[in-house]
């Protein structure tokens, strides 16, 4: 038998209410990069070509927990974005400047 949500969402406590409002108002913010290249209407075809390697590659940068911040930077330069590392504090936010000057001659998409 089908439930409707609000009976159901009813049934939560406070602390589970207040949860569920904040991964509803982060979900938009927070994205692996696969669902960022989709919202942006991108297959892996398109941008391994703007990219200059093969839709393997870029499947493969999709799939991993750990890349060179030049990999990211160039993956994510390759849809139009800009990449910002920051160090979030409970008294504030510093933007780490430190990969800024990275020699884009050694950047390599595929690493």
């Amino acid at each position: 038998m089908a439930h409707k949500w609000r009976d159901i969402r009813g049934t939560f406590s406070p602390e589970v209410e207040a949860r569920i409002r904040r991964q509803v108002q982060l979900a938009p913010l927070m994205m692996k990069l696969y669902q960022l290249r989709e919202a942006r209407n991108l297959t892996q075809t398109s941008l391994a070509e703007t990219l200059k390697v093969n839709q393997g590659a870029v499947s493969k940068m999709e799939k991993r927990t750990d890349m060179y911040v030049s990999t990211l930077r160039s993956y994510l330069k390759a849809m139009g974005a800009e990449l910002q590392i920051k160090a979030i504090f409970p008294d504030g936010e510093v933007v780490i400047e430190q990969f800024e000057d990275l020699d884009e001659g050694r950047n390599d998409p595929a690493a």
